[in-house]
């Protein structure tokens, strides 16, 4: 068996036993939809949503939180306990190299966000008759490049804190700065015209993965850039923030 497989097998144990990650990274999104949609408001139609529900257009939203609260606030707490333990350092003496350990963090991590989206939209089809993505394939690059922008821009905090304290006072900050600018804590159509255009170059791209899930849903929320647009533009975060990240790190 190889190293990176012994690896994955030790951070998956060590995730599962974290019960705090594992609410509110992979159960909360769910948990989340499920508490608005017990509101009898949420579940109406209104004209400001084109006939939709709130909670159909509020859906995406949802499933943003876990896909942030795992990539900037636990990977960069883990590698940083990892280098203030001296645990990146000894690895490196040994043939299980601490690069496989960064490999198999983010593999796992990237597994409890998949985990953690195909529940929410199943519970959500299930339980709230909230209509799956209507282009899956579409989707899924928006899943992908999204948290692969996230990590672009977790990593440079992963890459030179100290300490698990200071990486997670680090990631609650970018939380709630990713979360309040990408247009998650807020309805985009009341925020400022600024805060909207500034939502599109946000991490991991609310706006695309709204137009991918609903097309109705996107025309009320998405902004001025075409889909592939802002799809280029995480992906740009994701190549800029992981090239800063790797000139950046240090073992110890």
């Amino acid at each position: 068996m190889s190293a990176l497989t012994n690896m994955i097998k030790v951070e998956t144990k060590l995730f599962l036993r974290d019960p705090t990650t594992v609410i509110f990274g992979v159960l909360f999104p769910t948990g989340l939809l499920l508490g608005l949609g017990a509101i009898p408001a949420l579940r109406e139609s209104t004209p400001e949503t084109g006939g939709l529900r709130s909670i159909d257009v509020w859906a995406p939203t949802a499933l943003v939180f876990g896909m942030v609260m795992i990539a900037v606030q636990h990977i960069p707490t883990v590698i940083a306990t990892y280098r203030e333990r001296g645990i990146l350092r000894r690895l490196s003496t040994t043939p299980a190299h601490p690069r496989n350990v960064l490999l198999a963090q983010m593999i796992v991590a990237f597994a409890s966000v998949v985990v953690s989206a195909t529940l929410m939209i199943f519970v959500a089809w299930a339980v709230l008759d909230i209509a799956p993505p209507e282009r899956p394939l579409e989707f899924v690059v928006a899943f992908i490049v999204g948290y692969a922008a996230l990590l672009g821009v977790s990593m440079i905090s992963a890459a030179v804190v100290r300490t698990s304290s200071a990486a997670n006072q680090i990631g609650t900050l970018l939380f709630v700065v990713l979360m309040f600018f990408g247009g998650a804590f807020l309805p985009r159509l009341i925020m400022p015209e600024v805060l909207q255009n500034v939502g599109e170059f946000v991490p991991p791209g609310l706006q695309a993965l709204t137009a991918a899930w609903s097309t109705e849903a996107g025309e009320i929320t998405a902004g001025g850039q075409p889909f592939w647009l802002q799809i280029a533009i995480m992906a740009g975060i994701a190549v800029i923030g992981s090239t800063i990240a790797a000139k950046l790190f240090r073992w110890e």
